[in-house]
């Protein structure tokens, strides 16, 4: 078998994001606890470089078009346990130790609600 430059970034040990045509990278961050999925966001090459830095997760906005450390005004932060990287490295996940609500609708997760019969349905 033939090595070639991708599989280095599929199985080698440098970090090295495929960030898309916008320069995001998905980030789905889950509770360290629970699992419970919690939020998915974007992160930019320096969301992820201060969420690596800081220890608590940061992203970028695409609606502001600028960074925000989740929690930052709310005080809901999310500390980071553990970062992984899916196998083709363009896709971030995040097991998190939240302090508060991670939703900004004040709900423990962005995933509060569930599809029944075409409809929303509660599920906390």
């Amino acid at each position: 078998m033939t090595e070639n430059k991708n599989n280095d970034r599929e199985t080698g040990s440098t970090l090295n994001p495929k960030y898309d045509s916008n320069g995001l990278i998905a980030a789905v961050v889950t509770d360290d606890s629970s699992g419970d999925v919690l939020v998915i966001a974007f992160m930019n090459a320096d969301a992820l470089e201060l969420t690596q830095k800081t220890g608590v997760v940061h992203f970028y906005s695409r609606s502001r078009q600028s960074l925000w450390k989740k929690g930052e005004t709310s005080g809901n932060i999310l500390n980071v346990s553990e970062l992984r990287i899916d196998c083709d490295q363009d896709a971030i996940w995040v097991k998190a130790k939240p302090a508060g609500p991670t939703c900004h609708t004040g709900a423990k997760s962005c995933f509060y609600r569930k599809i029944e019969n075409g409809m929303l349905e509660h599920v906390e």
